[in-house]
């Protein structure tokens, strides 16, 4: 079938579900609680939602409920779009406070009766709300003001925050008070609830909820100070709760990088079970994994699109949070080496409606320097159009002999509320890297003896550029509370120029090391356009999350290579006085691809504990290589596979649950070659997964236990004979078991911890040996990063940090020549937070730990014991 055709059909299919008419729900009453640790429970009787929800909001917080799309701020907002009703400035023209038992009860008195959308936020010891589409009109004037109204209660304050919206404050004397927020027909009125007088409720407490299930209550936006993130879009292209996804998903957020102080993409591995780093392409700082014992390369997924990162730099800077999903990914993203072992999606951070401006510089060993900005706000007074900025520097130096970088990064980001249904997000990226080429040690068991700043390079003529831009749009459209329609843009555009020395093979006195100068210049481009039409319905008694989406994607990959002779190194005592010769052409190739996708989804609700997942994707991938001395055309094949998943959630209790699922999916062989320039077969995989993610401590602390196998076939390797080249080697397997922790044990004890026993080898093959390990994929591994925060008294605000990573011994290539030993290594932080502001020290690998990394062209040491520190603040 021919591309035209598939879009054609796409296009069809996109006007049938336009007119399928969604079901509406008919909500009647409601009320909002917002405990001190910044809890939401939401009651609300109604015809077709009969739920209690429970979560936890951050500051800045959006709330999606049920069958609502886009998220909305909280329950009133979502009746609003209910009912149909037209936003308008609703007066305030009274205040009152009414002394009650447990602490104090305000009324904001309103002359008609309408929803008011009100979103919380806390700091200290006052809580503040907001409250939309609201103007304060007294008759004393605009502003509201009353000192110690009752016990606890030191001041209460209402103002306009601007000319569509009212901040109401309320200031504990002995902590954060508790509210609870009621709507009646004369204005909102809210409870709170003093510190003294706040107690855990116990069962006979609790309202009655009339056996009621309950609503799912989602989380969206910066999920601040928080170790456990509820919710994840990654495995399902949707926001759901990670309970509800039937496969093994682990979620970076923002504070742990910020807790241990990660300035790289790699170091993330070490909070996710069963995923290792993999070095960059010289010293690039990008991102590459393996995961469950399979590379994925240097392809990861920035906010769902497609980020080559071969050439594409990336700073965690304005990352909010990474999502690692673990096994086959084609299902929604297509073939790729990402589609087999793993997807990992970078969530970067979105434009605040609050005004807020941050900035910290971190100093630390070797010649470390790293500012970073962030700013953010509404650029208009009706906050329909906010901005972000976040910008970063980075200059260092390195425990590796004639080593240096400089780094630069800036990523603007608008977003824009053309209407209550109708949101526009423009993203930018732009980073330019300078730095030494350099692959470490070539692949011997003698570099295993080499000190670790020891360099096997040509100081001077190593050295490195690349510049990266990436450009992003999503406009996104409600056509009502069910359906939306969005529509999303990518583009990576890098180039870099490489001087570097490429390593042979020791010589027979297993000292000297054959090398190769090399000069390129390498570029490439990558387009994605996203058509995605996602709904609720229902059909009887079962409820479906639907999602149906097309997919186009071009990208193209070019380099020049020359190449020069030089003398051998001795590297147990190098010699740099070599003179390179003359450089000569050795290979100048272009590699493209054309690739359309047509993927579907259904989240089915059969019961309210019994959840199915089913979904797939056909692909259809046009591929070639060009020759560019010759200017003729090496190869060119089509692919074409369907990729499908099915997946089974039960959940036999409301903070447990069990899951099974299937998946496939396949990698079209296009950019890899051999030495007698054969055409590849894809690659394709299977996997099954069963697990259970338990809750625990009030849902603060979440745990996924994960058992696996995976397998994959026709897999691409290094060529032994010459690493610059690819094998396919057959099949390989990978099965174990995964275990990741986070959350928050008791107030102000964060933990992040992971296990995971690998066991993957080499099944079938006629070059390796059937039952060679995976390279860099270690038996058993385990990590465990913990910090614990005072959280009163005269050392309030000051803080720990401790962690310990274990990775057992593990194979550095295939076949198995060379194993990497095993190491344990220990990080610590201490830190003081005080209002805005915030500093602390970070030690990394305290005993200097041996530590490589393998994936590139050599193997490339970890760094010894490091020290940084930061200084932030934030107003």
């Amino acid at each position: 079938m021919k591309v035209k055709q598939f879009v054609y059909l796409g296009i069809v299919g996109v006007i049938y579900l336009l007119n399928t008419q969604p079901v509406k729900a008919d909500s009647k009453e409601q009320s909002v609680k917002v405990n001190d640790s910044n809890t939401v429970e939401i009651r609300q009787k109604s015809l077709f939602f009969k739920r209690i929800a429970e979560d936890t909001i951050s500051q800045q917080n959006e709330i999606r409920l049920p069958h609502s799309n886009p998220p909305y701020t909280n329950v009133k907002d979502w009746l609003l779009a209910q009912e149909n009703q037209q936003n308008q400035v609703i007066q305030v023209t009274g205040v009152k406070l009414s002394p009650t038992a447990k602490g104090l009860e305000v009324v904001l008195e309103t002359p008609v009766s309408a929803p008011l959308p009100a979103t919380t936020k806390s700091e200290g010891n006052t809580i503040s709300v907001t409250i939309s589409n609201a103007r304060l009109r007294l008759p004393s004037g605009d502003t509201f003001r009353s000192d110690n109204p009752t016990t606890g209660i030191t001041a209460v304050t209402v103002t306009n925050l601007d000319a569509n919206s009212v901040l109401l404050t309320v200031t504990g004397e002995a902590g954060l008070p508790s509210a609870e927020l009621f709507d009646s027909d004369t204005g909102l009125i809210f409870a709170f609830t003093t510190a003294s007088a706040t107690k855990p409720e116990t069962p006979a407490d609790k309202p009655s909820a009339e056996s009621e299930p309950p609503i799912e209550l989602l989380v969206t936006g910066e999920q601040e100070g928080r170790y456990k993130v509820p919710t994840a879009s990654t495995a399902t292209k949707v926001e759901l709760p990670l309970r509800d996804i039937p496969q093994s998903i682990q979620v970076v957020p923002r504070q742990v990088i910020e807790d241990r102080r990660v300035v790289r993409f790699n170091d993330l591995t070490d909070n996710v079970s069963g995923v290792r780093p993999i070095s960059g392409y010289g010293g690039i700082s990008s991102a590459g994994f393996y995961i469950r014992g399979f590379s994925q390369g240097n392809e990861n997924f920035r906010n769902g699109f497609r980020d080559f990162g071969f050439l594409s730099p990336r700073s965690v800077a304005n990352v909010e949070r990474v999502e690692f999903l673990k096994g086959p990914g084609s299902v929604l993203y297509g073939g790729g080496t990402f589609g087999l072992g793993g997807v990992v999606n970078t969530v970067t951070k979105k434009p605040l409606s609050e005004p807020r401006y941050g900035a910290d510089i971190t100093i630390g060993s070797y010649d470390f320097y790293r500012p970073t900005i962030d700013l953010t706000g509404p650029l208009t007074s009706d906050r329909s159009l906010l901005y972000r900025l976040n910008v970063a520097y980075q200059n260092a130096g390195s425990f590796r002999d004639f080593n240096e970088n400089e780094i630069f990064f800036v990523a603007p980001a608008l977003t824009w509320q053309i209407s209550n249904r109708t949101k526009l997000s423009l993203e930018a990226e732009y980073q330019r890297d300078e730095f030494v080429s350099d692959f470490g040690f070539p692949y011997e068991p003698e570099s295993l003896r080499l000190p670790k700043n020891r360099f096997l390079g040509i100081p001077g003529f190593n050295d490195g550029k690349v510049d990266g831009t990436t450009i992003t749009y999503n406009l996104e459209h409600s056509f009502s509370d069910n359906w939306r329609l969005r529509q999303g843009f990518n583009a990576t555009l890098a180039e870099g120029d490489f001087q570097t020395v490429f390593y042979g093979s020791l010589q027979d006195d297993r000292r000297s090391l054959d090398r190769f100068p090399t000069k390129s210049h390498e570029e490439q481009e990558n387009y994605t356009l996203q058509n995605e039409l996602s709904g609720k319905f229902n059909t009887g008694s079962l409820r479906h999350n639907f999602l149906i989406g097309v997919e186009l994607a071009r990208y193209r990959f070019s380099f020049d290579f020359v190449d020069a002779p030089i003398d051998p190194i001795d590297i147990f005592n190098p010699s740099y006085d070599a003179v390179i010769g003359e450089f000569v052409p050795r290979s100048s190739r272009k590699y493209g691809s054309d690739n359309i996708g047509i993927y579907f989804q259904d989240l089915i609700e059969i019961l309210p504990n019994l959840k199915l997942l089913a979904g797939g994707r056909f692909d259809i991938n046009d591929s070639s290589r060009i020759n560019r001395r010759t200017n003729t055309t090496d190869n060119e094949q089509t692919d074409s596979d369907f990729s499908p998943r099915i997946g089974l959630v039960y959940q036999p209790a409301k903070d447990t649950s069990l899951y099974f699922s299937w998946s496939n999916s396949f990698n079209p062989q296009f950019f890899g070659r051999s030495r007698t320039d054969e055409q590849f077969q894809p690659e394709t995989a299977e996997q099954f997964e069963v697990g259970v993610k338990q809750e625990f401590f009030d849902n603060r602390l979440s745990t996924n236990l994960a058992f696996y196998q995976l397998t994959r076939q026709n897999v691409l390797t290094a060529d032994p004979v010459d690493p610059r080249f690819s094998i396919q080697t057959g099949e390989q397997r990978s099965r174990g078991i995964e275990l990741d922790i986070t959350g928050e044990i008791l107030s102000g004890w964060k933990v992040i911890a992971t296990y995971a026993h690998t066991d993957a080898s080499v099944t079938e093959d006629r070059v390796i040996p059937v039952g060679d390990r995976l390279i860099d994929a270690p038996r058993n591994s385990a990590s465990l990063w913990t910090t614990y925060q005072i959280q009163q008294g005269n050392l309030q605000g000051l803080g720990f940090g401790a962690g310990l990573y274990y990775v057992g011994d593990r194979q550095a290539q295939l076949p198995n020549t060379i194993e990497l030993p095993s190491f344990v290594r220990a990080d610590a932080a201490i830190f003081y937070q005080r209002n805005n502001f915030r500093t602390g020290i970070n030690f990394k690998n305290i005993f200097s730990a041996k530590i490589y990394e393998t994936g590139g062209n050599g193997l490339v040491p970890g760094a010894p014991f490091t020290v940084q520190g930061t200084a932030s603040i934030e107003f």
